[in-house]
C-alpha cells in the first residue's frame, strides 16, 4: 500500500511541474500523466513512483489548474484527485467533458461508496481507484486506459532475450516463462522498465519494498546475488557502475531494450 512520505515536494503553485521523465518507453514516446493531487506528501511520492516506471508526469495542487492543463497539455491521461481546493475534481471533470476534451481520466479519492464510485463515471470518468491504493494497480489501470486511447496493442518491454508482459506481470527468458519469487520479480521489473540506465540503491530499494520499515541495504544485494545467478549465460545481465547504480543490459549481440 502508499507509503508515508515524510519530506515535501519541490512544487510550485504557479502551474504544473514536471517531475521527471524516464528513457523507458513502450510505444513511439513516453505515456504522459497529468497527476491532480493536493496532498502534497502522496503527490511528491507518487510523481516520483510513475517516473522511475517510466511515466512522464506533470503535477499540478489546484482544480483549475489541473482544468487548464488538461485543456492545454498533451496528456495521454488524468489521474484526478476529488477533493482538489480552486475547483473540486467532479466540477473539473463535468468541465471538461462539457468542453468536449476525450482525456482518459482515472480518479483517485478517499470517498469510497458506490453513489461516489457510480456518480463519478457517469459524470465522464474512466475508471476509479480508492485510496489506499497499490501503485501496481494504478500503473497497470493508466497502462489500460492510455493503450485504449492510443488503440494500441498490450507493450512489452525488452532487453535482450528477456520480456516482460506488463499485462500478464509475466517474464521469459528466451520465449520461457522465468519463476522468480516477489521480491525477484519487482527488482527485475523496475531494471526492465529502465534498461540500459543505472539505477540507485535508494531507487532500487524503495521500487522494491515501498513502504516496508527498517529494511536492511543487504537485502537489496541479496536478491541482486540472485537475480544474476538467474540470468548467468542467458543474453542479458545486470550490471554494476561505480557510484551510479545497477542497470540491467544485452550481452554483447544479444540485441538492445524494446523501443
Amino acid at each position: 500500500m502508499l507509503p508515508q512520505p515524510t519530506s515535501q515536494p519541490p512544487f510550485s503553485r504557479g502551474g504544473p511541474t514536471r517531475i521527471g521523465a524516464s528513457q523507458a518507453r513502450t510505444d513511439n514516446r513516453p505515456m504522459h500523466i497529468l497527476l491532480a493531487e493536493d496532498e502534497h506528501g502522496l503527490g511528491e511520492w507518487l510523481s516520483r513512483a510513475l517516473a522511475q516506471s517510466g511515466f512522464r508526469v506533470d503535477w499540478v495542487d489546484d482544480g483549475r489548474l489541473a482544468e487548464r492543463a488538461a485543456l492545454d497539455g498533451d496528456h495521454d491521461a488524468l489521474v484526478l484527485d476529488l477533493g482538489l481546493p480552486g475547483r473540486d475534481g467532479h466540477e473539473v471533470l463535468r468541465r471538461l467533458r462539457a468542453a468536449g476534451a476525450t482525456l482518459p481520466v482515472l480518479v483517485l479519492t478517499a470517498r469510497d461508496s458506490l453513489a461516489e464510485r457510480v456518480g463519478t463515471l457517469h459524470e465522464g470518468a474512466d475508471d476509479f481507484l480508492p485510496k489506499p491504493f497499490a501503485l501496481a494497480e494504478l500503473e497497470a489501470r493508466l497502462g489500460a486506459l492510455i493503450r485504449r486511447s492510443r488503440g494500441r496493442a498490450q507493450p512489452r518491454l525488452a532487453c535482450g532475450p528477456l520480456q516482460f508482459d506488463t499485462a500478464a506481470r509475466q517474464f521469459t527468458l528466451a520465449g520461457e516463462p522465468l519463476a522468480l519469487s516477489p521480491r525477484e520479480h519487482g527488482l527485475l521489473r523496475a531494471l526492465i522498465v529502465r534498461s540500459g540506465e543505472p539505477m540507485g540503491r535508494a531507487q532500487l530499494l524503495e521500487r522494491v519494498f515501498g513502504d516496508e520499515e527498517e529494511v536492511q541495504p543487504a537485502a537489496l544485494d541479496v536478491l541482486m546475488h540472485r537475480l544474476r545467478r538467474r540470468l548467468e549465460g542467458s543474453g542479458v545481465h545486470i550490471r554494476t557502475y561505480r557510484g551510479l547504480g545497477h542497470a540491467l543490459e544485452p550481452d554483447p549481440g544479444a540485441g538492445g531494450a524494446a523501443p
